[in-house]
């Protein structure tokens, strides 16, 4: 697995929010609602990356890192993983 995009957590008011480097983000009332909005956000993004047949090149996309790390997402949930054990190890 690739180097993971940093994690931040965050409150603003009642809100927590979880932000999955400059990409993912997911917000709930408690820290377990921002990370299930996390994972539902993220398993969205990276599924519709895998079925786009996208592929990436550094003259288009500089952070070719980010884009192996929603790769390796995108595969190991298509094999049938639960994306939390990596993005919340």
């Amino acid at each position: 697995m690739r180097t993971m995009p940093a994690l931040t957590v965050s409150e603003r008011g009642h809100t927590v929010c979880l932000q999955l480097g400059g990409f993912a983000r997911g917000e709930g009332t408690s820290l377990q609602e921002a990370a299930d909005d996390l994972i539902q956000r993220l398993l969205g993004l990276v599924m519709a990356f895998r079925s786009s047949g996208f592929t990436p090149c550094k003259e288009v996309c500089p952070d070719l890192e980010t884009l192996d790390y929603l790769a390796e997402l995108g595969e190991f949930a298509a094999a049938g993983g639960d994306i939390r054990e990596l993005v919340f190890r």
